[in-house]
């Protein structure tokens, strides 16, 4: 290098007499040109002065002498020989030039390049290199696949001379097919990928050393080729031979892809036609066919679980114990909607397997947008699944929903069939039970099988008490259920249920706070409780509970929509039941009605006849009596004619009270109602006992207690006088060693109004069990003396003051006769 110092007015000097091209290059920049060099690139001196001096070079050879001119300015030795380079011109002519390199010291500092530039002629193509390119691109024609082409387009390289690599793309930067490290200006072949075009390298030489080319499509491959040919003035026979190689690729990719799309086509309508077998296949049918097609070693599928929809390892082929399968199918589950494994992933197949299993892939299976589960498969390690493999894995999943709701379909179907034959039976038994116990425990049995449960219990509502009474349960806890009792109101489940007349489920007993019976509960052992109302037409008739001692339990919709229908048919039949009872009642009523207006008219009948018999009979008893008083006068008998008129008085008598009785109880009355005082009313009416009765030649006591503050009572004072004057006499007579009569007055409630109740107690012998239902029949009497309608006047009186009569006895201790007579009542006049 020259030790002088050059202005830009020097280096004008020196580089103008020239006659071929010559530059002066500063700083990166044109800093003169002369004439010759002007006139080569066609451009005016002012629009080459100044410019960049890589403006001046061929692009894919830019990127190489950017870095050779670093390298030259920190201080790189300079090439003694020339070099080739391509210049564009102005008029799109590529003119070849031989450089040779100078250095020169500039004033002020600094150093600066002088190229002198030697314009070349044509030279002849290397035709050995270019012939040998051509065949190999005509082998490339025959090549069927990718890895084919490529192993033509390297072993084509190497026989031309080159050394060759193909780098590829892997998301994230090169990486080398075979294996090996990358060379150092892998940067390169990224701007190639980027820019379409080769790029050389080589910048620690003054020639280009390398180049990249991008093969098979931007961002695919890069082809690296070093050798002695390697120029840019080559650069569009590499380029064009780089083509051809991406072409080839292109074409063994588009045949590989539509082999494989004609594969999986036939593969998915094989599937298909098994899915769509009359009888459909299990699962694991269905996993084997899949393994086979994908060429897997294993295949597993995990279904989501209620509620929370955790995925659990349904079934499996391929692998060993459940156990085992389950933590070697976890290692993938939980991936995206459809993922190939990790490299950690595999290490963990690896590890849990045995070396068995080292890749593997997963797919989600969706239903309605949701998650439903997953299919994966398994292989081999070194045998890794691509993208096309979890495509036509995600479309073979569609078609394992469509098998796993179809399965579904199948046992939902035959389900509902099975769960209608029991509605059916159910209906059947209960429209021909017309009891409702009888109803109830069918259906507690019918529900527990039903509802898979354990036990099953029904509560009937008591209106009057406001409480649920325990009407029937399943075998295990009938009898004893029979005996509980629980209030309508306070917090407990089936209390809740009656008031909000919804459903209440409780899933787990032991961590629920609260909210039903928990006594019952560990009565039971229960471990799940679901409650629901019995209603017909709004109105409550009960609760159903059904337990599950098994363990915790969640009670789905479905579930319980089924026991809602099934407590809805129970209500019905509950109601119609009911309805019968109530109609056998209104039967009954009837029938009872009836037979008292039989019985009125036979009254009125009987009435009639009396009112003619009394007529008939008392004129003759009237003569009797007349004619026994004329004897007794006349006669002063005695001895046996005396007894004879007494007895004949006696027996005129007796057939006269059986007249009177019998006109009493036959003749039409309707009382007068006039408030009364009741004590003055048993007062009068005791009085005339104790004479009718003889009680006072006998020791009877006559006890009577009145409710202080007593209001007047309507009723009829002298047929009430005479009711309580046959019982009481009744009473007296019972007791013929004499004793005690208690008369006891009082008011309470009875039948839903207030009433006075007043009751007659004796210490008689009492009424024999057998006999006390026919002691209020006409004509019926214990007595010898008797006529047997006393009582019978009785009811009739009390009957007819709206009112009723009952009656007690324990036999050797007494009768008792309970009056009861309406408080309030409208008073009537004569």
């Amino acid at each position: 290098m020259s030790t002088k110092r050059y202005s830009e007015a020097d280096l004008r000097t020196v580089i103008e007499p020239f006659r071929n091209p010559v530059v002066v290059l500063a700083d990166g920049r044109v800093l003169a040109a002369n004439d010759a060099y002007v006139a080569m690139v066609g451009l005016a001196r002012e629009h080459v002065e100044g410019r960049s001096a890589m403006d001046f070079v061929q692009p894919e050879d830019r990127s190489r002498l950017i870095e050779r001119y670093r390298r030259v300015e920190a201080g790189a030795p300079l090439d003694a020989s020339a070099q080739l380079f391509q210049v564009p011109c102005a008029n799109g002519v590529t003119r070849e030039v031989a450089v040779l390199t100078s250095r020169l010291e500039l004033e002020g500092g600094g150093s600066a390049l002088l190229l002198n530039c030697i314009p070349t002629e044509g030279r002849p193509p290397e035709m050995s290199v270019a012939e040998r390119l051509v065949e190999t691109s005509a082998g490339l024609v025959s090549a069927h696949s990718e890895d084919a082409v490529r192993r033509v387009a390297l072993k084509g390289l190497e026989a031309a001379g080159f050394r060759a690599r193909l780098l590829r793309w892997e998301g994230e930067g090169l990486v080398a097919r075979d294996g090996a490290q990358l060379p150092e200006d892998a940067q390169l072949g990224l701007e190639s990928l980027a820019d379409g075009r080769p790029v050389f390298g080589g910048a620690e030489h003054s020639a280009p050393s390398h180049v990249y080319l991008p093969v098979g499509g931007p961002q695919t491959e890069v082809l690296w080729v070093a050798g002695h040919w390697v120029a840019p003035h080559h650069g569009s026979v590499l380029m064009l031979f780089a083509k051809v190689v991406s072409a080839a690729l292109t074409d063994a990719r588009v045949q590989a892809d539509s082999a494989r799309g004609r594969w999986e086509m036939e593969s998915v309508a094989q599937v298909a036609r098994f899915v769509a077998q009359p009888s459909p296949p299990s699962q694991e049918d269905f996993l084997a066919r899949v393994a086979s097609l994908l060429q897997a070693s294993a295949a597993a599928l995990h279904v989501s679980l209620p509620p929370e929809g955790a995925l659990a390892l349904s079934s499996h082929v391929g692998l060993e114990a459940s156990a085992d399968a389950a933590r070697l199918t976890a290692v993938l589950v939980g991936r995206a909607e459809g993922a190939l494994s990790s490299p950690a992933q595999e290490a963990s197949l690896a590890e849990l397997s045995g070396g068995r299993l080292g890749t593997g892939a997963v797919v989600c299976l969706t239903r309605g947008g949701e998650v439903c589960g997953a299919l994966q498969v398994l292989r081999a390690p070194g045998h890794a699944f691509d993208a096309r493999d979890l495509q036509l894995l995600g479309t073979l999943s569609e078609l394992l929903v469509s098998l796993l709701e179809q399965r579904r379909l199948r046992t939902e179907s035959a389900r509902q069939l099975s769960e209608t034959r029991l509605l059916l039976d159910l209906a059947r038994t209960t429209s021909g039970v017309l009891e409702t116990s009888s109803i109830l425990d069918v259906a507690a049995d019918f529900l527990v099988r039903l509802l898979d449960v354990s036990n099953c219990y029904i509560l009937l509502y008591d209106e009057s008490a406001r409480v649920l009474r325990g009407a029937a349960a399943s075998i295990a806890h009938r009898d004893f259920f029979r005996t509980v009792v629980l209030p309508l109101h306070g917090d407990g489940l089936t209390a809740r249920v009656a008031r909000d007349r919804r459903p209440i489920a409780v899933e787990d007993v032991s961590t629920a706070e609260g909210g039903f019976n928990s006594e019952l509960a560990h009565r039971f052992d229960e471990k799940a409780i679901l409650a629901l109302p019995l209603t017909s037409r709004e109105e409550l008739i009960g609760v159903v509970v059904v337990d599950d001692t098994r363990g915790p339990r969640a009670f789905g919709p479905e579930l319980i929509e089924l026991a809602e229908a099934t407590c809805g048919q129970l209500a019905l039949s509950i109601a119609n039941a009911r309805l019968y009872e109530s109609l056998w009642a209104s039967y009954a009523e009837l029938a009872a009605t009836r037979a008292e207006m039989v019985k009125r008219e036979r009254l009125a009948a009987l009435g009639e006849l009396s009112a003619i018999v009394a007529h008939e009979v008392r004129n003759p008893l009237g003569v009797i009596f007349n004619a026994v008083a004329s004897l007794r006068r006349l006669l002063v008998p005695g001895g046996d004619a005396a007894m004879l008129l007494d007895i004949l008085g006696e027996e005129s008598d007796r057939l006269n009270r059986i007249v009177g009785d019998l006109l009493d109880y036959t003749r039409p009355r309707d009382p007068v109602l006039q408030q009364e005082d009741l004590g003055r009313v048993l007062q009068d009416s005791l009085e005339a006992a104790r004479m009718q009765g003889g009680g006072a030649d006998r020791s009877i006591l006559i006890q009577s207690d009145v409710e202080p503050g007593l209001p007047p009572v309507p009723m009829d004072r002298r047929l009430i006088r005479q009711a309580l004057v046959n019982v009481a006499v009744n009473a007296i007579q019972s007791m013929p060693q004499g004793g005690l009569v208690q008369v006891r007055a009082r008011r309470e409630a009875h039948a839903g109004r207030e009433q006075l109740r007043i009751d007659v107690v004796d210490q008689g012998p009492g009424i024999p069990a057998e006999l006390l239902h026919r002691v209020f029949e006409p004509f019926f009497t214990t007595k010898a003396q008797g006529t047997g309608l006393g009582l019978a006047v009785v009811r009739r009186i009390l009957e007819e003051h709206r009112g009723e009569i009952a009656v007690d006895s324990i036999p050797g201790r007494g009768t008792t006769f309970t009056f009861r007579l309406p408080l309030s009542q409208p008073p009537s006049f004569p």
